[in-house]
């Protein structure tokens, strides 16, 4: 196994630096290892690019946030603040909630919910000027609530001092404070009373907003628990299924080079055209390298996460950290079965020796020799073995003796 591994991870090292066997020049190096960082830069830009092709479920359920909010805030004026949502500050060449919300599929698969459309149309019948010049007036009592506030404070500190003085005996023209206790006192509950006075007005003028008939509605809307549900329930599976979308997105961006790389390496070594086949195979790897790290990304977050996280969940309980275990035994079996398929499929040595052997190639280089060659005179391979039942001379890595054909699978082990 080890010796395997050892062979294998010689011959990628070999196939990334040297031509025709030859090793590369450190200039030579350089270059395409920029190239290779170039490249992986764009693979991850587009994979980036093509993993928002569809909307994602944020996008396609834009009311489901704020929808939830409102449903777990306890607080008494949530009408209000909902309803305050509706009426941003800035309306100059601003989209309606609807059209903002459609903006979405602009450029994108996938289709924004209907109810969550119908939710933008309620609050673009609340955006009124009307409603506006009472958030307007709202805002500026809560501003003078909040500097009368900020005087108090202010007041009450030079009152306390000046109480302090007085108890301590000192005269009124030593003191540090330019306010008398009386006058502190009588500012104080002035203040107090506009304060007062100035939060009926605003919790007049709030109730006054949540009783349009626009904003009734809007309220009567997002409370229907049933449309809520809908909205809940196809957010949970949009977000149940984006991950997968966005894989095989990702995917299909992916594939396409991998096989085209893979081609062309093929094609170039059997040519022998040295450099065609370097970068080829660089590409090979930089392409594999991401959907590697995205494969990995989807285990980890993806459906079948998801998946066991239910079923575990189920099972123990709290004992969630239990799922480390089964990715710890799962991402082993994945890599072994890649591993195996590159092997068994796409470098296998008996499959690439026959083809070799029919061409009059070297089976390791694939450069021409000629038919009684046992050394192949550019890369200095050994192209033969000993037949373990005649004892003649027969192709390494080919299945049968050419002499005898007897079996070679226990003498190549």
């Amino acid at each position: 196994m080890f010796t395997r591994i050892r062979r294998l991870l010689s011959q990628f090292f070999s196939k990334t630096r040297t031509i025709n066997n030859e090793p590369l020049n450190k200039f030579s190096l350089i270059v395409i290892i920029i190239i290779d960082i170039f490249i992986l830069i764009n693979v991850f830009t587009g994979l980036d690019d093509i993993s928002r092709w569809h909307i994602s479920p944020t996008e396609a359920y834009p009311c489901y946030s704020e929808w939830q909010n409102y449903r777990t805030k306890t607080t008494k004026d949530k009408d209000y603040e909902i309803v305050r949502l509706s009426l941003p500050s800035y309306t100059n060449n601003q989209l309606s909630f609807q059209q903002n919300y459609q903006q979405a599929e602009t450029g994108h698969l996938g289709k924004v919910y209907q109810t969550c459309l119908q939710y933008a149309d309620y609050k673009d019948k609340i955006n009124n000027p009307e409603k506006q010049q009472i958030i307007r007036i709202i805002d500026q009592k809560q501003t003078k609530i909040s500097r009368l506030e900020q005087a108090n404070g202010t007041i009450k500190s030079q009152y306390d001092s000046t109480l302090l003085e007085k108890i301590a005996g000192q005269g009124r023209e030593q003191s540090i404070n330019q306010v008398s206790a009386e006058k502190a006192k009588q500012a104080l509950e002035e203040n107090n009373r506009q304060i007062s006075t100035l939060k009926q007005e605003n919790f007049t003028l709030k109730n006054e907003l949540i009783a349009k008939p626009e904003s009734i509605s809007f309220i009567n809307f997002i409370k229907d628990d049933n449309r809520f549900q809908e909205v809940e329930k196809g957010y949970q599976q949009a977000s149940f299924w984006y991950p997968s979308i966005q894989l095989g997105f990702q995917s299909l961006f992916l594939l396409p080079l991998i096989l085209i790389a893979l081609l062309v390496h093929k094609f170039s070594q059997r040519r022998g055209y040295g450099l065609v086949s370097l970068i080829s195979w660089h590409l090979l790897v930089i392409f594999f390298i991401p959907l590697i790290v995205k494969i990995f990304e989807f285990l980890q977050v993806g459906a079948i996460f998801k998946f066991l996280f239910d079923i575990l969940s189920a099972i123990f309980g709290s004992l969630l950290f239990l799922i480390n275990y089964v990715y710890i035994l799962l991402i082993p079996v994945i890599g072994f079965g890649i591993i195996q398929f590159f092997q068994k499929f796409v470098f296998n040595a008996k499959v690439q020796a026959a083809s070799r052997v029919q061409k009059s190639q070297c089976v390791n280089c694939a450069k021409k020799i000629r038919h009684l060659d046992t050394y192949c005179p550019h890369c200095g391979y050994y192209q033969c073995i000993e037949c373990h039942n005649c004892h003649n001379l027969t192709y390494k890595h080919l299945s049968y003796c050419k002499h005898c054909g007897t079996s070679q699978f226990s003498s190549n082990l």
